[in-house]
């Protein structure tokens, strides 16, 4: 069985002559317009294209002839107007649907990083649709227009404003062009003259406008900027043994000659190095020596499908009849069967013609390799399917790109070059979202990636601080005032010297308590003071080292419990001087005050009062673990939290209300007749703790951290010395150095001290 073909004498290259060369065919059939004046049953196919523009003629000029009486197929790009059932019921498109080439192409835009993109499309619309696709994937995966160029199809409106759009891709800071239109119009006429003034730009097309540039003699280092994408089809069984046998000798060589031919080639390895260390005149030879996987462009793989459909069901239709010859049928079998057949190619292509069923194309990806003498290739660099998970659609042969580019990566094409770890992005008004300005991050934030999605800086964890470059977030180490810590380990040698002092007085005390002075003292007030500024001296070690829940409550307990018995023994001590000195006639209540011991119940009941206190703060709010993450930028301080800072400030009041009343009461008796000014002496050490304790708050409140812990330990050991120094030391100068003074004698003599 035999296809007859018919074809058009004329070369129609404009819509009206196409238009005429139809009416000439119905008048020369006798046909008149919606009557068929002759009955026949011959069915008429009609193979239309590639421009969608002269399908939709054919298709309007078919509507004189009788519809069931003609199937007509269309090759070239698919078009949304052609697939209208209610305006061409009868046309079919071989090509498949073209909604997934914005996605296919925005993919292949992403893989390499870019995101400033100029497009050039035909103004008309078709162009017009796809711009709106590609818009939407555009916004979806922030990529930006450099500019878009709508060529008008007028060629007069067009070289009006050739320069126009010849500038605005020359001045654009895109590297990436896409092209989009229709092939025979005016925006061939300019991509063909972009190129051949060597815009140095990487075009991205589709198979239509992957034609290389057979007449000039370009060099291979300048024929990689084109990637084109062409619908994937399954092998032609047996074509490319056909093609090689029409010419025996050079093969390869006659083939690049055809202006319909393109080819497909898989380059290994080995084959890459060859080429690419050849020169120019033995770039072809090589090519003469190589096997390719031949094939055709988009449109004439669709003018293959359209003729192995027909005769497919030419094949069918005559398998189930017994003598075909004279047969002659009606056209809505072979309509019916489109509509509703699935074509499954013996390679394993599905073909639906049912417009409404039309699958999404899937693509193959090629790069355009330009040979001297006009022979070129296309390299297949990757392919794209809609069908596969998102994330999967699109892979890359990244072997044949390296060796193609000499990296990986392509030129780049962006609007505004990441910013780089430590940098977060800026955007002014007006500008798109590819623009943008780079500043650093604010303090102990950090961006350590150079994604173009990332476009706010991370605070670090409070558990964190940020590194001089602003691009990690480094764990702050733990600190506390601690025993290896130079100030820790200043105030602890501190407070173990003066316990030591302490010790030793005390010790000197209790040697020499039946000397004159130790008695006129109130040796046992004064054990009492000695031993109580003894545990002020060891309460540093409470502060010192790594807190813990016990010894939060122990520092201040302690210390509060502490340094009341401290200071009311100092009450007690001026109580007990003014007391001997004004008892002036025995008898009187004052002298059995004195003699009764009095004032040694000062002790027991300021102590009582301060122990409430303390109570009460471990009821309502007792003082805690806690962390100090702020006050070092690198540094965790562990401290402890005082709980109730009210409470806290109650037991330092109530220090100081006892040290103000033992500094009025001194100070009334300052002047009595003492020999060993004691009066004195306890004036001058209740001025001393109140000065270190007042100055203490304004410190204390000004520092953080350990350093705070530190002002505290210092303003406890200090307040201690000034006790111990200035009670004690003047006494144990007497008992050691001038022990002749330390007799009932000198006692008596008021004035010889």
């Amino acid at each position: 069985m035999s296809l007859t073909f018919g074809f058009l004498e004329s070369d129609c290259k404009f819509m009206s002559q196409l238009y005429d060369i139809i009416q000439s065919s119905v008048k020369h059939h006798y046909n008149a317009p919606n009557y068929n004046c002759v009955e026949t049953t011959m069915c008429s196919v009609v193979l239309s294209g590639p421009n969608w523009a002269e399908s939709l003629v054919v298709g309007k000029a078919m509507d004189l002839y009788n519809s069931q009486q003609v199937v007509q197929l269309t090759f070239g790009p698919f078009h949304p107007t052609l697939s209208d059932a209610k305006q061409f019921p009868y046309l079919y498109q071989m090509a498949p649907k073209d909604t997934s080439l914005a996605m296919a192409m925005i993919s292949l835009i992403l893989h390499f990083s870019w995101n400033w993109i100029g497009l050039t499309i035909s103004d008309n619309e078709h162009g017009i649709q796809f711009l709106s696709y590609l818009r939407r994937e555009m916004e979806y995966n922030t990529v930006c227009f450099a500019f878009v160029n709508m060529i008008p199809v007028n060629m007069h409106l067009y070289m009006s404003r050739a320069e126009m759009y010849y500038n605005r891709i020359i001045t654009s800071s895109s590297n990436v062009v896409i092209i989009y239109g229709d092939t025979d119009s005016t925006l061939a006429l300019s991509y063909r003259m972009w190129k051949s003034l060597g815009i140095q730009k990487i075009w991205i097309t589709t198979s239509q406008w992957d034609v290389t540039a057979s007449k000039s003699d370009l060099t291979l280092d300048s024929s990689h900027r084109t990637l084109a994408f062409a619908h994937h089809h399954a092998e032609i069984s047996g074509f490319k043994t056909f093609l090689h046998t029409l010419s025996p000798l050079t093969p390869n060589e006659y083939l690049a000659s055809l202006e319909w031919m393109n080819f497909n080639c898989e380059v290994s390895a080995s084959n890459c190095m060859t080429l690419k260390n050849c020169s120019s005149n033995a770039s072809l030879e090589w090519l003469k020596l190589q096997t390719f996987d031949m094939a055709f462009s988009d449109d004439y793989y669709d003018i293959y499908d359209a003729v192995h459909i027909v005769a497919h069901f030419y094949e069918k239709l005559f398998q189930t009849m017994d003598n075909v010859k004279g047969y002659q049928f009606n056209c809505l079998k072979l309509h019916s069967i489109l509509r509703k057949t699935h074509f499954v190619y013996v390679v394993g292509e599905k073909m639906i013609m049912n417009q409404k069923e039309k699958r999404q194309a899937e693509y193959d990806i090629f790069q355009i390799w330009n040979f001297p003498n006009g022979l070129g290739i296309k390299v297949k660099i990757g392919k794209f399917s809609p069908y596969f998970p998102h994330g999967q659609q699109l892979h890359l042969y990244e072997d044949i790109i390296e060796w193609a580019t000499g990296s990986r990566e392509m030129l780049p094409s962006v609007c505004s070059a990441d910013c780089g770890p430590g940098f977060r992005k800026f955007w002014q008004e007006g500008m798109t979202v590819c623009c943008f300005d780079c500043n650093h991050c604010p303090e102990n934030e950090v961006s350590n990636e150079t994604s173009e999605y990332v476009d706010q800086c991370v605070k670090c964890p409070e558990d964190q601080y940020a590194n001089a470059e602003q691009n990690q977030c480094i764990p702050k180490s733990v600190v506390f005032l601690s025993y290896e810590d130079p100030l820790g380990m200043a105030l602890t040698l501190m407070a173990l010297s003066f316990t030591a002092i302490t010790a030793t007085v005390l010790g000197i005390f209790v040697k020499y308590h039946d000397t004159p002075i130790v008695k006129a003292n109130n040796h046992s007030l004064s054990y009492t003071l000695l031993i109580s500024l003894l545990f002020c001296f060891l309460c540093p070690f409470l502060f010192i080292g790594h807190p813990n829940a016990s010894t939060c409550i122990l520092q201040q307990i302690t210390f509060g419990v502490v340094f009341t018995v401290a200071v009311s023994t100092v009450l007690a001590k001026t109580v007990t001087v003014v007391l001997a000195f004004k008892v002036t006639a025995p008898g009187r209540m004052m002298r059995f005050h004195l003699t009764s011991g009095a004032p040694n119940y000062i002790i027991g009941i300021c102590t009582l009062i301060q122990t409430i206190l303390c109570a009460i703060w471990l009821a309502v709010s007792p003082p805690s673990i806690g962390t100090d993450a702020h006050t070092e930028h690198r540094q965790i301080i562990i401290v402890c939290d005082k709980g109730s800072a009210t409470l806290f400030y109650c037991v330092l009041g109530y220090h100081s209300s006892l040290a103000l009343g033992s500094f009025i009461v001194a100070f009334l008796a300052r002047n009595l007749p003492d020999t060993f000014n004691e009066a004195k002496f306890l004036t001058f050490s209740m001025l001393l703790f109140c000065s270190v304790w007042v100055t203490f708050l304004p410190v204390y409140h000004s520092t953080k951290g350990k350093v705070m812990v530190a002002v505290e330990v210092f303003s406890i050991l200090a307040s201690s010395v000034g006790l111990l120094g200035c009670i004690f030391f003047p006494k144990c100068y007497i008992i050691l150095i001038r022990p002749e003074r330390n007799s009932l004698q000198k006692l008596k003599d008021k004035t010889s001290f």
